[in-house]
């Protein structure tokens, strides 16, 4: 028999609405589950064991009263560390911001809780979203589940790790350039990066804004959905966000397959990864194939240009948005008495890390008198171009296909002295997140030596119907959500 913290969410959840068992009993087996196993993956920054245990004996209560609780009822949730929970520690991994506490929700927390789900800590990152390895954390490193002496993946890697591991079965994390989709494909598990303006981004402290969108990870795509649901929709605090109706549908195979969907294999993805990755996305290919799909070799011809537009820009709004942290609107409490301005400013900076003053550097650069025309508006043209690009290549295809890295998961250290490396790592996820769309990463198999790996899919703006479609075909076709690493 299967051990309550090994059971999808929505099974558990429906258990605890039945009053099979109690939402306080499920959330102390996942504290404790926690407790046992944190200790080595490291994907936790802080913890709300308390307030969980006092949101569970509430959601008990009003079950046993017949009242509603929602889509996601008596269900622990992890929050990256750049999303607001009231009351709780916000640091972005960062010792700029070690002290601070949240004093609101973000409204993707709101809604969560509404829908009675539980807050059960804060996850861990690359400071400020600013990584592909989770490495660059002053918490330290996320260790992968599947070989802990490996990266998880970034900047998500606690909101991956901690879902990959068993300790709690849904998390949410931000996606600026693949962030949801890096460490879900390097933990195994299932992440998706919503269309832009579909869910709100209010309470999510930003790196970039144009460019980053909230969104969750779990093991199977039957517990994505209805997290997807809860978070999705407008949002008055958030002008970005589209007035539509969100309503995703987990479709019967039947139902999916009289859809006929055309695939758009983006080959010179698949040519430019490591073997093992290469075949496990041809074997993606051959099983949607197999489901009658209609399956079509296609490109994006500006591609080699995505990764320089993508960091122009994100760099460029990322030295916009960390320049309010002075110590003195925001950022780590100093003492300016006695200190000479330059003194003052320079010792508040030096809390945040390397990567990401290389980052604000960069980006302050670009946007510089004389360089802004050159970089900048460059960038952004190339953006343009790209979503062009896509709209045609909408107009053939539903989905396209490709790799979600191009590598497997690689050893800690291994390439934290190499940024321009890292930075390439980015260069199969950014294309969404220039364009505005929705992407998926669904887990692929295994590598010989049991490494993860991931595919990715991508769909038009709000057509993350077709994803959820795909994705449940390929759950069918080889049942990932049962493989869990040994820890």
């Amino acid at each position: 028999m299967k051990n309550l913290y090994e059971l999808p969410a929505f099974i558990v959840s429906r258990k605890i609405q039945d009053q099979e068992i109690s939402a306080e009993e499920y959330i102390s087996i996942i504290i404790e589950r926690i407790r046992e196993v944190d200790s080595k993956v490291n994907s936790f920054t802080s913890h709300n064991f308390e307030g969980a245990l006092t949101m569970s004996r509430a959601i008990d209560k009003k079950i046993k009263e017949g009242i509603n609780t929602g889509l996601l009822t008596g269900i622990p949730v992890g929050i990256k560390d750049n999303i607001s929970v009231q009351g709780l520690k916000n640091t972005c991994a960062s010792r700029m911001l070690s002290e601070y506490i949240s004093p609101y929700d973000a409204t993707v927390v709101s809604k969560i809780e509404e829908n009675g789900g539980i807050i059960i800590g804060k996850l861990n990152m690359d400071e400020f979203g600013m990584g592909t390895t989770t490495e660059y954390s002053t918490f330290g490193p996320v260790r992968n589940p599947w070989n802990l002496e490996y990266v998880a993946g970034g900047s998500s890697g606690g909101s991956a790790a901690s879902v990959a591991s068993l300790q709690i079965p849904l998390s949410l994390g931000s996606d600026t350039g693949g962030s949801i989709r890096c460490p879900s494909s390097f933990c195994s598990v299932i992440g998706i990066k919503p269309t832009y303006g579909s869910v709100s981004r209010s309470g999510l402290i930003s790196y970039s804004n144009s460019l980053e969108q909230i969104g969750p990870i779990a093991r199977t795509i039957y517990d994505l959905v209805p997290i997807l649901n809860v978070i999705s929709g407008e949002d008055p605090k958030d002008n970005t966000t589209v007035h539509k109706k969100y309503n995703y549908q987990l479709n019967t195979i039947d139902n999916i397959l009289t859809k006929k969907y055309k695939i758009g294999v983006l080959n010179e993805f698949i040519d430019g990864s490591e073997i093992e990755v290469a075949r496990a996305s041809q074997k993606k290919i051959k099983q949607l194939e197999d489901y009658g799909c209609d399956i079509e070799d296609t490109r994006i011809p500006l591609s080699e240009y995505a990764l320089a537009s993508y960091y122009v820009i994100a760099t460029a709004e990322a030295s916009s948005n960390l320049s309010r942290y002075d110590n003195l609107r925001y950022g780590y409490e100093g003492s300016p008495e006695g200190y000479e301005w330059n003194s003052y400013f320079s010792e508040s900076r030096s809390k945040f890390g390397n990567e990401v003053k290389l980052r604000i550097l960069l980006g302050s650069y670009v946007l510089s008198a004389g360089y802004f025309g050159k970089y900048y508006a460059k960038a952004q043209k190339i953006r343009s171009m790209i979503k062009r690009e896509f709209d045609i290549l909408f107009n053939k295809h539903d989905i396209l296909l490709l790799p979600t890295m191009p590598v497997l998961p690689f050893k800690l250290g291994e390439k934290t002295s190499q940024p321009i490396e890292q930075y390439n790592l980015d260069i199969y996820t950014i294309l969404a997140n220039l364009a505005g769309l929705t992407a998926i990463s669904i887990p692929a198999g295994l590598s010989e030596k049991g490494f993860p790996i991931g595919v990715q899919l991508i769909a038009n703006a709000f057509d993350e119907q077709k994803l959820i479609d795909a994705a449940v075909l390929l759950e069918k076709a080889e049942g990932f959500e049962t493989w869990i690493p040994e820890i």
